[in-house]
């Protein structure tokens, strides 16, 4: 970050070592020492990066009922899901150390929930290396509902990053009207979108956020191969033929807050994209629309927002 309201910011567009926690994990800390090392102020990975998408799904009849083939798959998928709190450590060494943030996009096993259900997550390291509320994706889209928990709004806010106020969503959440509303009335100026990985979502919708919030807009996405399954993965052999040579092909860019690309959608390949933001084009943006200030009615319309992590059980006389 400089003194003049520049931000330097790292697109981190690379495949997991699919349905592996700490293979994915490890990769994601070196590509995140890269984007230290390129002097980035905030490193962001694409949705469901760690430890990987269920593309499953949708190849092998994901909805039927009582199989034994897709309780297996989700077991292993629950076993190699995130505890936020416990499993990132190196991320926030790195974010701590390096002075970057970096968000990501995690499968989520939530222990408030009980352990066994699976929330899509974007996780927001801060720059000291501490863990903001987590964002679960409110809505799984599709095939997506099969294996996913729907969230709350706990993690629906902003961070403070320099000049910028930074938030996110995830994937099809950036079609949604009000959170994106939410982010908006709280500041934001640099919104991240993470997405599983295919151009089709990112170049249609990217230049529209930032349009529509005056924002810089960075579109996250995986990447999927048909080589990244990994070997020793369990079901690998039925998988293999399944999965297309490409199931994810990136497209991660960058719009400015005139809604013009700064970099256009990568599609097909790993890269880090480094870019420069200066945050004086928000404040030249804002001068005829700004979605939370004078571009605004609030005497007409009004959002609530519930910020309560949504739970079944409330205890009480646990003092002794």
């Amino acid at each position: 970050m400089s003194a003049d309201g520049s931000l330097k910011v790292a697109l981190a567009q690379m495949a997991p070592v699919w349905l592996e926690r700490e293979r994915t994990l490890w990769k994601m800390a070196a590509w995140a020492q890269r984007a230290a090392d390129a002097d980035a102020a905030l490193c962001v990975f694409g949705e469901a990066l760690l430890p990987g998408y269920p593309f499953w799904v949708e190849l092998t009849d994901g909805a039927r009922f009582e199989d034994t083939f897709q309780k297996s798959l989700y077991a292993h998928y629950l076993q190699e899901a995130v505890n936020p709190a416990r499993d990132l450590a190196p991320l926030q060494e790195l974010a701590r150390d390096s002075g970057m943030a970096i968000a990501l996009g995690c499968m989520e096993r939530a222990s408030d929930r009980g352990g066994h259900s699976l929330y899509c997550s974007l996780v927001y390291i801060d720059a000291r290396g501490e863990l903001q509320p987590v964002h679960r994706k409110l809505v799984p889209t599709h095939e997506e509902r099969l294996v996913w928990a729907p969230g709350d709004g706990h993690g629906l806010r902003c961070h403070a990053l320099g000049a910028f106020t930074v938030g996110g969503l995830l994937c099809w959440e950036n079609w949604m009207t009000l959170p994106r509303a939410a982010l908006h009335n709280q500041g934001e100026d640099l919104h991240l979108a993470l997405w599983p990985g295919n151009e089709r979502n990112t170049a249609e919708c990217t230049r529209f956020l930032a349009r529509e919030g005056r924002s810089f807009v960075l579109s996250v996405s995986g990447l999927m191969r048909a080589e990244d399954l990994p070997e020793e993965l369990p079901f690998a052999d039925d998988l293999r033929p399944l999965l297309p040579a490409m199931s994810a092909n990136g497209g991660s860019c960058i719009a400015g807050p005139d809604g013009h690309w700064l970099v256009e959608p990568v599609v097909g390949e790993e890269r880090l994209i480094l870019a420069e933001l200066d945050h004086t084009l928000v404040r030249r943006e804002r001068q005829n629309f700004d979605p939370a200030g004078h571009y605004s009615r609030p005497d007409v319309l009004q959002l609530a927002l519930d910020r309560r992590r949504q739970g079944n059980l409330t205890l009480r006389g646990d003092e002794d």
